[in-house]
């Protein structure tokens, strides 16, 4: 066999991935997906951002309409700050463990203002993607920004390779 051949073999597959979400004026959003919206946002002006100055809200709703809420704190010890999404996640699942989570909503706030929709980082996106598998379901995702919201049907469409266990 030649080195040609070898080649030949080995063709690399080219794969897409298609992220699927709709985007909602704010005045679409049904009343439970406003009012975890409007926690969000009452999350993030309580957010501890002393260097960042961009507070971050996040409210989760659980299975049986309890809202869970948190927000960003930051450290001067840097990474030693926590984000609003893990914020909410960890206290809903140490809080209320066998309530399954439902949707998360996410709001950033500078200098007083909501601002357009913000996406998790990528730690965050992975304690989401658990979530999802520790209850067996979809969370649904609202990137809720100044009018509009994105809205993702699952941890999934945000993080498509992520860990698993």
């Amino acid at each position: 066999m030649y080195i040609c051949d070898v080649v030949k073999m080995i063709q690399m597959e080219e794969v897409s991935i298609k992220l699927n979400f709709k985007r909602l004026m704010t005045s679409e959003l049904s009343r439970n997906d406003s009012i975890l919206r409007e926690a969000a946002i009452s999350a993030a002006n309580r957010a501890y951002a002393p260097y960042s100055h961009f507070n971050v809200g996040a409210a989760v709703l659980l299975n049986d309409g309890t809202v869970v809420e948190g927000n960003n704190q930051e450290n001067i010890a840097y990474p030693s700050g926590l984000c609003a999404e893990r914020v909410a996640l960890f206290s809903a699942g140490a809080t209320f463990p066998d309530k399954p989570v439902m949707a998360l909503a996410i709001v950033a706030i500078k200098n007083g203002v909501v601002q357009p929709s913000i996406a998790p980082c990528g730690g965050c996106r992975q304690v989401m993607i658990e979530t999802e598998q520790r209850y067996g379901q979809p969370m649904r995702i609202l990137l809720c920004g100044t009018d509009e919201t994105i809205l993702v049907a699952s941890t999934q469409d945000l993080l498509p390779l992520f860990f698993s266990f």
